[in-house]
């Protein structure tokens, strides 16, 4: 790779702070985006402060779940597909196992947990980067298929389509399954040309897999052979609370009735169970392994304190630009300038702004999706925007988050190869809409 190539989201990070100014300047929106610069860094602080705690819980149960052998548990499980897409990593190495653990979390609308998951999947894999703050190809990979991942279970979108009214709020799940699907073969596919195209880069990347791959393996099996099982009596106590966890499921399900499983509100409540059973799943496997899970949990935390204060510069640079662009009415003016494509593809004008935002803002793109389902529950542009909004996600923060948590600086070409990704999920919801309103 060429030393003096400069990174395309510097030049765009630029472009839009830049054109922001310009365009709010004739539309005498100045104090509107010097406001927004200041709320835009005062919100980045906010929300990078507010992942503390969760980074802190999650990586503090992935060290528990690595120090009983769970990664390398996992890493055999996916060796055959994981290693046909991630050359460079080992099968054997925690990053392969941190990589599917996010993949999970994302596909099963887990949030709160797949960020910190995918942080650990990235610092992980930096550790097998020869070119320290140059991103390598199985992160850029990683981040486009983060990007683009397939969602089985939109609940967020789900539910505000559930308070507007909407007859059957579960009808956009086989829509957002589709669309992510397609992003997702487009991620793939889109990283493997590009990394073909970028081969000399990749052949600096060779270095001693098999040396890493046997290192790591020894790790673990060190790891393992240090455990120390629990007695009887602990055996006895946390199975018992497994069989009475077990008893309370069945408790509810008969006091609901049979006809409670195929309902929404049943959909609505395993979202609300999936959390609190990962995490206890996770940490009694720990337990039963023999893992003191109270030390390893606070040893895991610390790092995630030391990562979300890392990413802190990133967001605030990315959430700056977002803001002033959105403010400036630099949006209103690309829908413009794009509609005759859109009226070509027959996508409504109203989508528009959705399809525009949702690489750039979650929380904006959320906002005009709810206001729209909200005005017009029943209508295709309410069943598009929130088959959009479930099956695309929040590029540049993603971008920023995940490479700003390792210092990368040098993005080759995940930009790129993510916006491909995004435009794919947008079409595939246009057809997959279509086909099916």
């Amino acid at each position: 790779m060429n030393k003096s190539q400069v990174s395309p989201i510097n030049s765009l990070w630029l472009f839009m702070i830049v054109s922001a100014t310009v365009i709010a300047a004739y539309n005498g929106r100045m104090t509107e985006i010097t406001e927004a610069s200041f709320e835009s860094v005062k919100n980045a602080v906010t929300l990078a402060i507010g992942l503390i705690g969760s980074m802190a819980l999650w990586l503090g149960i992935i060290q528990v779940v690595e120090t009983a052998g769970g990664m390398i548990v996992i890493a055999r499980l996916i060796r055959p597909v994981m290693v046909k897409l991630f050359p460079d990593i080992p099968a054997s190495h925690s990053a392969m196992s941190a990589i599917i653990l996010n993949i999970a979390a994302n596909a099963l609308g887990l949030g709160n947990a797949a960020t910190p998951m995918g942080l650990k999947a990235m610092v992980e894999m930096d550790k097998l980067n020869p070119e320290k703050g140059t991103a390598t190809d199985a992160m850029c990979l990683f981040l486009a298929i983060n990007t683009s991942s397939v969602t089985i279970i939109p609940i967020s979108v789900i539910t505000v389509r559930a308070s507007a009214g909407v007859t059957n709020p579960g009808d956009i799940i086989l829509p957002a399954i589709f669309a992510t699907f397609c992003s997702t073969i487009t991620a793939i596919f889109a990283a493997k040309f590009f990394a073909r195209r970028q081969s000399i880069y990749s052949l600096n990347q060779s270095i001693s897999s098999a040396d890493l791959d046997c290192n790591d393996l020894l790790e673990g099996e060190t790891k393992i052979s240090e455990l120390t099982p629990p007695n009887k009596i602990g055996k006895l106590i946390f199975a018992s609370l497994i069989g009475a966890f077990l008893g309370a499921v069945i408790y509810r399900l008969n006091l609901k009735g049979i006809t409670y499983i195929f309902s929404f509100a049943f959909l609505e409540s395993v979202s609300n169970w999936l959390l609190p059973i990962l995490i206890c799943s996770f940490l009694l496997f720990g337990y039963f392994r023999g893992v003191k899970v109270y030390e390893k949990m606070t040893e895991g935390a610390k790092a995630g304190f030391e990562v979300a204060v890392r990413i802190i510069p990133f967001m605030v640079a990315i959430f700056v630009a977002i803001g002033m662009f959105r403010v400036s009415g630099a949006l209103d003016i690309f829908a413009v300038i794009l509609s005759p494509i859109t009226n070509l593809i027959g996508m409504p004008t109203e989508a528009l702004p959705m399809a525009l935002i949702r690489p750039l803002s979650g929380s904006g793109a959320f906002g005009i999706m709810s206001e729209i389902v909200t005005n017009e529950p029943h209508s295709f542009l309410s069943y598009l925007v929130s088959t959009m909004q479930g099956s695309t996600e929040t590029t540049f923060y993603v971008l920023a988050v995940y490479f700003g948590s390792v210092g990368i600086k040098k993005t080759r070409y995940a930009l790129p190869t993510a916006l491909c990704a995004d435009v794919a999920g947008i079409l595939a919801s246009l057809v997959v809409c279509r086909m099916m309103f």
